[in-house]
Order: structure tokens, then sequence, then C-alpha cells
């Protein structure tokens, strides 16, 4: 935990709550180089969250100093992982409101999200430990409204005495002690960085991905096909059919399912792009990986 007097020390920012904004919860930004998309992230909240704090991963560009500048809270704290840095934060930064809003510096709050979100949490309903918002995924300009991509049911706001992130190496989810409710407003996802560090993130994460797959199925988050989550919905997909199915076939299987199923085809050259790079190339990349790890743990 960091104590007050060392907040006080490294520059941060401990007026009360109610000093800082309308809306009673804090934001929580995680970041490494993203100087490209936190100025919009940050914009997005500035002056309606009471709290506004950036875990940065000893960023080399501008996203620490832009972060201070535009009025956020920075603490550094060495990356070991996104499940980890989630945890870290939720038990470590001297969190003022009961309730915390994980922010991607790749996302923004809508204005109607805001007006829903400041609304909701001045009188929280009963019981409810955390709430799921609706993502709205733009990709080269382009809102993805087909195949799967809206809505995507994520939960970001949670009371962060009863949350924590489920470790896995990749595809993590947030999760509470307590039931969750819908809240209707969008969170709008938008990478403003160039197409190739998008490539680039995806081929750490196909990495990841592959040492998951070589492994038996996780624990974490419940795999329930009948439950009423979108995610522990998703989960079961993955580890009871997904992870079952013939390596590289799924690739393909799964580019069709987004593409021609799900109605990818219908977001034109931006989902075509998408969804080739995404539930095609990825996913083979990710299979490529397993029989290339396999291959070479196989006795000679």
């Amino acid at each position: 935990m960091i104590e007050p007097q060392a907040a006080q020390h490294h520059g941060i920012d401990t007026r009360p709550a109610a000093a800082r904004g309308s809306a009673p919860l804090a934001v929580i930004i995680l970041t490494r180089n993203e100087e490209e998309n936190l100025p919009h992230a940050l914009a997005s909240v500035a002056g309606w969250a009471a709290e506004v704090w950036v875990v940065d991963s000893h960023s080399t560009d501008r996203t620490a100093h832009l972060a201070r500048e535009r009025g956020a809270r920075v603490v550094a704290h060495e990356f070991a992982g996104y499940p980890a840095q989630r945890n870290w934060a939720l038990r470590s930064l001297p969190l003022g409101p009961d309730w915390v809003l994980f922010l991607d510096a790749d996302e923004t709050v809508t204005p109607e999200l805001r007006v829903e979100l400041a609304a909701v949490l001045a009188a929280p309903p009963a019981g409810v430990a955390g709430f799921e918002v609706k993502r709205r995924f733009v990709f080269l300009g382009r809102w993805l409204r087909h195949g799967g991509y809206y809505p995507v049911w994520l939960l970001r706001v949670m009371r962060h005495r009863v949350a924590r992130c489920e470790e896995r190496g990749v595809d993590e989810h947030l999760v509470v002690e307590g039931p969750t409710a819908r809240l209707q407003a969008d969170l709008l996802h938008e990478d403003r960085r160039p197409l190739e560090r998008w490539i680039e993130r995806h081929t750490r994460y196909a990495r990841l991905k592959a040492d998951d797959l070589i492994g038996p199925a996780s624990g974490g988050l419940a795999a329930r096909w009948s439950s009423p989550t979108q995610a522990e919905r998703t989960r079961w997909w993955y580890d009871r059919v997904y992870r079952r199915a013939p390596m590289g076939l799924r690739a393909f299987g799964y580019f069709l399912y987004r593409y021609i199923v799900r109605g990818g085809f219908l977001d034109g050259r931006e989902g075509f792009i998408y969804h080739s790079l995404q539930a095609f190339w990825y996913r083979l990349l990710i299979d490529a990986m397993v029989f290339d790890a396999r291959r070479e743990r196989a006795p000679r």
C-alpha cells in the first residue's frame, strides 16, 4: 500500500475525492508507451472522475509526462503481466472512492456513459458489486458493428475491495465477489497507433496464448454455457470447444464463424482486414507456436 506521506512525496494528489470530480469513482489506466492514445482517454474522464490514476510500466516515450500534464496521478510499477498489474493497483493504490473504473489507454468514456455512471453511482443498487459496460470497437476508423463485436460486455466498474483480476497470461477477466448489473451506454475502444503496433502486440499475445493452450485449462473465471454473463459463456466455448478443435483448422473455422456466420463481412474493407488478422492470422500464429513448442519438446 502507498502511504499518504509517500504519495505526497511522489507528487500524488491526495485531496478528498469530492474536490476533484462529479462521479464518485477512481479511474485506473495501465500504460506502457501510450502517448498516442492516453490523451484521449484522460480527456474523457477529466473533471468527471473523483480520481484518475495512471500506473505506468516505465514508458520510454512521453506517456508519463502527458499524464501528469493532464492532472492524472502517476505511479511507476514494473510490468509483470496485466493480471499482476491490475491486482497490484487494486491492493496498493490509496484509492478514496469505493468504486473503480479500469480504463485501457486506447479507450474513452463516452458522454452518455459519464452521465449514466454518475447517476448510478450516486445511489448504487444495494448488493451490486460491479457493472458491465458495452464496448464499441473501432478499427481503422470504422465502428465494427458485426462479427460478434457489438455488444461485447466487459466488467469494468466495481467495488475495489471485492474485485480482483484472474491470473491468466492473456484474455484475462476482472471478477468480483457478488452480483453484477449492466449499464446501457457505450465504452469506446479505438487504438490510434499505427497498424504495425497492433501486429507487434498480437505477436506477443500469440506466445502467451500458445503457452495457455499447451497447458491444461486454467482456473479463474467460471466456464458456463448457461451463464447470464457473456464472459463466462465465451470461456466455456474456448475451454470446451476451441481448445479441442484441430490445430490450423480451428483458425479457419473461427474466421468463417466471425466473418460469415456473425456477419463480419457487413463491415466492409475494415471488417475484412480485421477478421483476416484477428480471427485467422493471429489464431494461425498461435497454433504455429504451439506446434513449434511441442516439436521442440518431443523426444529425439
